[in-house]
């Protein structure tokens, strides 16, 4: 244990080893999109040197959480700056937002995402957007929701909250571990269906295996037999390109700290169209919650939060446009292509999917007699290599577009010789 002496000298040491917050933000431009063309690994070692990550840090766990670039960090905060001044134009202008519309934060965002913006709720989390769903979505006890048996905590417990307290049944399908096709995951949905089923919740890209789920063809289904469909989009957003509109669900909940890289405390609640609104109730609620005419703007009252956050996101907004998205996604899946077919090569079981259109920018793999939580501390305390995964053996391997070829060759290498250590052939 550290006392007061060490750690003051570890703190000392650790700030001048670190760049002051002037240096860390300085300005870093993105690289010509022509270099991508003729030299695309020195176009994505530019885009890198946005990122404040040390070179010699690999991350590998994106999934979980993700690192703000220069211009988001400068955006917030530049906002903290701004709005601590307290010197805002109107008498009843205050540097927060939870009481308002706000359109010039939630209108970037929603057209990132091919929503409009009486369609966008900003919110603090995806779990906080998918507790509204779930605790606000019109149901009788004996109602059925159909989640799959891959749900992240937060999506699955506030609806086995609702079954605990108010006698909705809680239905699961079993996802299959790899599956072949988009087919195979809409088979099991159809099958699971039954005349009690009014709303079906699953993950648009599972965060346990870094499956895409064929979320529009689940919207139509469950638009074909009077079912709302509803989205746990935590991955999607800054991964792949979404439209939502394209899409045609009626509830998509969302993070953009992971993927988008924007301000930690940032996510989403999408509903599309009055008759949805009219059937969930708001569960955090200040003045406003209940007026009708203020569209998915009503369920953003939930008091004071803060301004330079949505500040940030619209710099991540920005900061994805000024990239691409086709061209993000491109790099994600290219990446997670290349890592799956190493690990598969290794031996590896496969539970993301062979199919490519299935993955997205995460390779998840079964590697017994590996114990996952060994490596990872290994990975970390030893290497700077940071990883993801479940007990025992599963390993799910987030591939942002900043990573390089030699990065996941770097852990590949690494791997293996975690396995000459254990003596696993």
């Amino acid at each position: 244990m550290l006392d007061r002496r060490s750690f003051m000298g570890s703190a000392a040491a650790a700030s001048l080893a670190a760049p002051s917050g002037a240096q860390a933000l300085a300005a870093v431009p993105l690289p010509a999109p022509t270099l991508l063309d003729t030299k695309p690994e020195a176009y994505w070692a530019a885009v890198r040197k946005q990122f404040l990550i040390p070179s010699d840090v690999i991350d590998l766990n994106v999934g979980t959480v993700g690192s703000s670039p220069r211009p988001v960090l400068k955006a917030i905060f530049d906002g903290f700056e701004t709005t601590e001044q307290m010197t805002q134009s109107g008498s009843e202008d205050y540097p927060i937002w939870g009481y308002g519309a706000w359109d010039e934060y939630r209108k970037p965002f929603a057209q990132f995402v091919g929503a409009q913006v009486e369609q966008m709720a900003i919110l603090r989390n995806c779990t906080e957007a998918n507790s509204y769903v779930a605790n606000g979505f019109d149901m009788k006890p004996g109602d059925e929701v159909l989640i799959s048996d891959e749900e992240h905590g937060s999506g699955e417990m506030p609806w086995m909250l609702r079954q605990r307290r108010y006698g909705i049944v809680v239905k699961k399908f079993a996802m299959p571990k790899p599956p072949k096709d988009a087919a195979d995951i809409l088979n099991r949905i159809d099958d699971a269906i039954t005349p009690r089923t009014r709303i079906i919740f699953v993950s648009h890209i599972s965060t346990a295996t870094g499956v895409i789920l064929p979320a529009k063809e689940i919207a139509a289904l469950a638009r074909s037999k009077g079912i709302v469909s509803a989205f746990d989009g935590a991955h999607a957003p800054g991964m792949i390109d979404l439209d939502l509109k394209d899409l045609g669900c009626d509830l998509y909940t969302g993070s953009m700290h992971k993927w988008l890289f924007a301000t930690k405390g940032t996510g989403f609640l999408y509903l599309r169209d009055k008759g949805v609104m009219n059937r969930v109730w708001s569960t955090v609620v200040t003045g406003g919650y209940d007026d009708p005419a203020r569209m998915a703007d009503r369920f953003m009252q939930i008091g004071s939060s803060c301004i330079p956050t949505l500040m940030g996101l619209n710099a991540a907004v920005d900061f994805a446009n000024g990239v691409g998205i086709a061209r993000i996604e491109a790099r994600n899946r290219a990446l997670a292509d290349y890592m799956h077919a190493e690990m598969m090569k290794r031996g590896a079981e496969s539970w993301t999917s062979p199919d490519p259109a299935l993955r997205g920018g995460i390779a998840t793999v079964n590697v017994p007699p590996v114990q996952r939580m060994e490596l990872q501390e290994w990975l970390w305390t030893r290497h700077k290599v940071r990883i993801r995964g479940g007990n025992p053996s599963k390993l799910r391997l987030s591939t942002p577009y900043f990573l390089s070829k030699a990065d996941i060759d770097r852990f590949l290498d690494l791997f293996d010789q975690f396995r000459r250590m254990k003596g696993i052939a």
